[in-house]
């Protein structure tokens, strides 16, 4: 029956929406008729919806485009329904909707997922079944619950130079679609990008954590001078190219590890709560970085050579190998290791809470909070991380580096810490940190408009 209504209906639909009779729908009929039906829509629903049913941009859409927009939308809406539906009863009640934010790691209340239920539930029976969810999102450009969610999972594409991020996660049909691999290479090459605009930054930190002392202080003109008269201006990208290389190897071992974690501390299959999401998400991190760790230590070594110090990478691996040994390339593994439970705990700690405080303060009709207020909580949760970790990461830089400084000795952690404490106090542990905070806005900016290209030139998202 659906089929001989379906058109109908959208027929009527248009009829009462073409409210100046040309033929075509524009935002502004849409807006003013969707308010005269009751439908409530979000802020920007109606240019959404045009926009991307309007196929010869003529900036409305005629009855063609628009009977094409609904019914993709409802094919979209279906298969949503279909999985949010887990017991196949044609309803969904708040426990399935639950479910499905649990297993988008967002664990709810039984109230806010009644609330969620009563704003679609037309007839009061607290379960919604699918008219009622298509009467809701027909005109809503949200297709799904799982968009709302996805604003807010912690993306990890913004690239702030450290690679201790949580990794992306998935949802199952981004994984049987093959979209993952496709969100993995945007993330990728964003993050290669911002490496590379913010490499002479990052060389500085690298320069003022090895380097600096009370008696030596570097400025951050006085170091650029330095390196400058040193080695010329490309020198200021020394170390970039493996800082780039590094990115691919590890992106894709923190993936495979983190779903093979997911499924071992899973407590109840196919739903994983946030605290094994956490530890999961930490192992795997740790599991990246083991593997790709002496890339890590050539990167330190080839961001403070000195001009005609190494030929290239594999000069720089080979002369270090020989003078050296294996060793020198796990030399501060341990702090780095260290590093990932506070970094990664604080940033997901800073993150869950300033979301919900967005949420309960500003998400009375959008859940999208736009993707400003994303892209400041994630730098302020990071960077936070950041400040807790900094000391490790300057031990484990310090004995990366210490065959590079002249006579010194091969001490271990907790020496080179009580060293730093006795001689410059507390604040040698924080040296570099500024030009590392100056990075992280150029930084999470490039990634993220890098990103963004990335997934329309890719076919991920359509414009």
């Amino acid at each position: 029956a659906a089929s001989r209504d379906g058109p109908q209906s959208y027929e009527e639909l248009f009829a009462k929406l073409d409210a100046n009779k040309d033929g075509k729908v524009d935002v502004a009929e849409l807006r003013a008729g969707l308010a005269a039906m009751g439908i409530k829509s979000g802020k920007g629903a109606a240019q959404k919806i045009i926009s991307s049913g309007d196929k010869d941009q003529d900036e409305g859409l005629d009855f063609a485009e628009f009977s094409k927009y609904l019914k993709e939308h409802e094919k979209k809406l279906k298969l949503t329904f279909k999985s949010l539906d887990k017991n196949n009863d044609g309803r969904i009640d708040h426990l399935q909707i639950r479910h499905s934010l649990a297993d988008l790691g967002l664990d709810i209340t039984q109230e806010e997922a009644e609330k969620i239920l009563q704003s679609i539930d037309v007839d009061g029976t607290m379960t919604v079944d699918w008219n009622e969810w298509r009467e809701h999102f027909l005109f809503n450009p949200a297709t799904n619950l799982q968009e709302i969610i996805r604003y807010w999972k912690h993306s990890t594409v913004l690239d702030i130079g450290e690679s201790l991020a949580i990794p992306d996660e998935f949802t199952e049909e981004e994984k049987t679609s093959g979209l993952w691999w496709k969100q993995l290479s945007a993330g990728a090459m964003a993050g290669a990008v911002s490496r590379t605009g913010t490499a002479p930054l990052d060389r500085m930190k690298v320069f003022m954590q090895v380097h600096a002392t009370k008696s030596n202080k570097i400025s951050l003109v006085g170091g650029f001078k330095q390196m400058l008269k040193e080695g010329g201006v490309t020198s200021l990208w020394r170390g970039n190219g493996i800082n780039v290389l590094k990115i691919a190897p590890e992106t894709a071992i923190k993936f495979m590890a983190y779903e093979q974690f997911k499924k071992l501390l899973a407590s109840e299959p196919g739903s994983v709560k946030t605290h094994e999401r956490f530890m999961a998400g930490s192992l795997a991190g740790a599991t990246a970085q083991t593997a790709i760790y002496p890339m890590e230590v050539l990167k330190t070594r080839l961001t403070l050579r000195k001009t005609g110090q190494y030929s290239g990478m594999f000069d720089c691996a080979k002369k270090i190998l020989k003078k050296e040994g294996v060793k020198a390339f796990y030399k501060g593994y341990i702090p780095n290791i260290l590093g990932i439970i506070p970094y990664a705990g604080i940033d997901l700690a800073i993150y869950e809470s300033l979301k919900n405080l967005w949420l309960s303060k500003y998400a009375k009709d959008t859940a999208n909070p736009g993707i400003l207020v994303l892209l400041g909580c994630g730098t302020i949760s990071s960077s936070c991380g950041q400040v807790a970790s900094y000391p490790l990461a300057l031990i484990r830089t310090r004995m990366q580096a210490q065959a590079s400084v002249e006579g010194s000795k091969q001490t271990s952690m907790s020496q080179i810490a009580k060293m730093i404490l006795e001689k410059e106090g507390f604040f040698g542990l924080y040296r570099g940190i500024l030009p590392n905070f100056m990075k992280v806005i150029p930084a999470v900016s490039i990634s993220y408009v890098v990103y963004e290209n990335m997934r329309y030139s890719l076919g991920i998202q359509k414009r």
